[in-house]
């Protein structure tokens, strides 16, 4: 069977439109390292539900310098194999859309995704982003960051109490002792969220 130019066109349309990665479920935990470190911790839950994709690609903000990543399926607990790749890298292996000025943690799934099913997984990671988290004078610590993901929550350092939040929010009390701020982003936009905290006295 001979394909034209057009049939080898849309053909390859479709492959590109089965490669747009899809997901559900996403829930970002971000716990404040030392002060004045502009480090964060982030544990970033998420169902890729993309049928047959056997890659997840999470990206990596611009502007922050990620580390001590991990990934873990959520199933059955055991840990992922994971690289880093530009975005070039990305879109080459079936990313569509992927910005090749940019770097993702490439997760490999234990499985293919189901049809109607999903894939659960845990990426475990560290930013330095002093742009995001710093200390101000007085003491005063601030966590000031665009976020998408609709639910999120902020774990502050040890002995820190809130003072600000410019979002509706659900303060807990962790079993260590530390605060968390929780809180539901329901608007069509990404939160802009500006929180700070001081030391206890």
């Amino acid at each position: 069977m001979r394909l034209t130019l057009v049939s080898l066109l849309i053909f390859a349309g479709a492959l590109n439109a089965q490669a747009r990665q899809t997901s559900a479920g996403e829930y970002t935990r971000y716990e404040l390292l030392a002060p004045g470190s502009g480090k964060f911790r982030i544990l970033y839950e998420v169902w890729a539900t993309t049928p047959g994709a056997r890659y997840f690609f999470n990206p990596i903000r611009k502007g922050s310098v990620a580390s001590d990543e991990a990934v873990y399926d959520r199933a059955g607990g055991k840990p992922l194999r994971f690289e880093v790749v530009d975005g070039a890298t990305a879109r080459a292996a079936g990313l569509a859309g992927a910005d090749t000025t940019g770097s993702y943690i490439r997760v490999e799934l234990l499985h293919p995704v189901p049809r109607d099913g999903t894939a659960r997984i845990l990426i475990d990671k560290t930013y330095l982003d002093p742009k995001s988290y710093y200390e101000e004078a007085g003491g005063t610590i601030v966590f000031a960051r665009s976020l998408g993901i609709k639910r999120n929550a902020v774990v502050l350092p040890p002995g820190y109490e809130l003072i600000g939040c410019n979002v509706p929010s659900q303060v807990l009390t962790e079993a260590d002792g530390r605060t968390l701020i929780s809180f539901i982003n329901d608007g069509p936009d990404a939160a802009s969220l500006v929180l700070r905290a001081r030391k206890l006295p």
